[in-house]
């Protein structure tokens, strides 16, 4: 059994600790400044509250940080900050260079994760892929599941995030996509012209745009720096950034929805607004 700490128990950070837990590992999650209901998960998946980061690490193993991609640099400077030496697991979805980055600060410590999937709530439904030099021993914190972890055989840290970085490019950047077409119907005023044609045509697609305006909505804050990193993971690539600069965009007209569920019509009229 291992001490672990994570950072933060977001809803799917929750579920990353609910699968440590279902392993026989202690997890100490930090309390500080948290909401209420990250608490709540907190407190469901078992979780051992701290008062601060450095009450936290005391005697830890690892450290797995699930945040949103903005801050996944400010939270590893800040475990580096207080000493910690265990190893270091960064599930967050930045850019392989980000992940890259980590390196000078944790070494070999570090292990470069990328979630892919939605919260773990059941086995099969999300993989937490791994790469780095520690990659197998962190995967075998995760043997109980429901979340899978899955170790990229002898690739080097910034590989899990690549991934990552492909995979949402497509899911997360043609939803955005599918959001902008349907916004533009709508200013033109052929929205149903449209919707009619996709029937004919792309079947599934209007039910596919209705899902997508509630499905990215209320996690479409999160979704604006996710863009950038892909954006930035393309240009390294020497490949156009644009696509996703302009998902990002999207998604930050549609920050306002927060956690908070949204019809498709009012997804549609927010973009067309244009306010965030």
């Amino acid at each position: 059994m291992s001490l672990l700490v994570l950072l933060h128990p977001g809803a799917m950070g929750a579920t990353v600790g609910a699968t440590l837990r279902a392993g026989g590992h202690r997890v100490r999650w930090v309390a500080a400044g948290r909401s209420e209901a990250t608490a709540r998960r907190a407190a469901a998946a078992g979780l051992e509250a701290c008062t601060d980061l450095s009450s936290a690490l005391q005697g830890a193993h690892g450290v797995v940080s699930v945040c949103p991609p903005d801050q996944a640099s400010a939270v590893a400077a800040a475990v580096e900050e207080a000493g910690f030496d265990g190893l270091y697991v960064d599930a967050n979805a930045i850019a392989p260079a980000t992940a890259r980055s980590l390196q000078a600060r944790f070494g070999e410590r570090l292990v470069d994760g990328g979630i892919i999937g939605p919260p773990a709530q059941r086995p099969g439904t999300t993989r937490l892929y791994l790469s780095g030099a520690a990659a197998d021993a962190v995967a075998a914190w995760f043997r109980a599941g429901p979340l899978e972890a899955v170790a990229l055989a002898d690739r080097p840290a910034g590989a899990a995030s690549a991934l990552k970085m492909a995979y949402a490019a497509y899911t997360k950047g043609s939803a955005a996509l599918l959001l902008a077409v349907r916004a533009l119907a709508e200013h033109e005023g052929v929205a149903a012209a449209l919707t009619e044609e996709w029937g004919l045509s792309q079947p599934g697609l209007a039910e596919r745009c209705s899902a997508a305006a509630r499905g990215t909505a209320p996690k479409a804050w999160r979704f604006v720096g996710e863009m950038q990193e892909i954006a930035d993971t393309f240009a390294a690539a020497e490949l156009p950034r644009g696509f996703h600069e302009a998902a990002a965009d999207v998604y930050r007209r549609l920050a306002g929805f927060r956690d908070a569920e949204a019809a498709p019509d009012a997804v549609i009229r927010r973009l067309l607004d244009g306010s965030g």
